[in-house]
């Protein structure tokens, strides 16, 4: 571990085992492709609005710079909107500067949508990723997920609530897991417990009277195996939106299980902040992460 003046970084890796912009809009910029995740309609569905057509927007580097690795982004917004620029189009941007493509998924919100229709939608977009990636230049085995806040709880859900492909099936989507292969959660919405969660997220995915069975299945501190992809965690330590306990809890439960696992803490880092461009400190976590991927073997095609 190591102190500097505002930064705290518990970094360990196990070797062992903005801007919102209205939720219905897609992220613009370097995007290469718009798709919707359901083409043939969406289970579930409410209407037929863009509120009710989940969507995945991608972004795809430079082929020179490739490297084979795909990151499958989940904006947050506590299940309500999605901050689809500062943890959006921003951080694709990012990622395809280093040779990552990247995937923007416009997933469905509460209260209009509960659970399950925003795992359905996780599920969806890594699978559709993975039954692409030949034709997206990157290796289904590097499909990796990034989720801010609320879409941190969303990828955390999707990272420790996966399911297998079914070689029988029909189409090739349905044929792959959703298994990620990794994770990077920036302040995540972990727990859905009172004592820490976020509230606003809580009552927006889970309704305002949730049963105990369905707190706890959504908790996923408690939901984490030794099949939990490897973790990379960033957070504030005087998040008020969103408590630090959130990451502390989901970091001791993958150190448990033999997760690999590296987070680092800020003392003065508030709740989204994104890829924090003008603070010199935190806005040191884009390069720590980066040095993450690079030495778990994801920046080199």
């Amino acid at each position: 571990m190591k102190m500097g003046n505002r930064l705290f970084s518990a970094g360990i890796i196990l070797i062992l085992t903005g801007l919102l912009i209205p939720s219905g809009a897609m992220a613009q910029g370097n995007v290469t492709e718009q798709l919707l995740l359901w083409p043939d309609g969406t289970p579930g569905a409410k209407g037929s609005t863009d509120l009710d057509r989940p969507a995945l927007s991608v972004f795809l580097p430079e082929e020179e710079k490739a490297v084979g690795t795909g990151v499958v982004i989940f904006p947050g917004g506590g299940y309500a909107h999605l901050a689809m620029d500062h943890e959006g189009r921003q951080v694709a941007e990012w990622l395809n500067d280093l040779g990552i493509a990247a995937f923007i998924v416009k997933y469905r919100l509460g209260s209009r949508y509960n659970h399950p229709n925003q795992l359905n939608d996780a599920q969806r977009a890594i699978r559709m990723v993975r039954s692409r990636a030949g034709e997206w230049g990157i290796e289904a085995d590097r499909i990796g997920i990034l989720g801010f806040s609320a879409g941190g709880h969303l990828a955390s859900t999707a990272g420790t609530h996966f399911t297998d492909g079914r070689i029988d099936a029909d189409r090739p989507v349905e044929q792959v897991g959703s298994r990620p292969d990794f994770m990077i959660l920036i302040y995540p919405v972990i727990t859905m417990k009172t004592d820490y969660t976020h509230q606003g997220s809580r009552n927006n995915l889970l309704g305002t009277d949730p049963s105990d069975e369905l707190v706890e299945q959504l908790s996923n501190e408690i939901q984490v195996t030794q099949r939990t992809p490897p973790t990379f965690l960033v957070h504030g330590t005087n998040d008020k939106g969103v408590p630090v306990q959130n990451s502390l809890k989901f970091y001791k439960s993958l150190l448990e299980h033999q997760v690999p696992a590296e987070m680092h803490l800020f003392e003065d880092g508030p709740h989204g902040f994104g890829l924090a461009p003008d603070d010199p400190e935190l806005s040191q976590w884009p390069l720590l992460c980066e040095l993450w991927m690079e030495s778990r073997g994801l920046l080199s095609d």
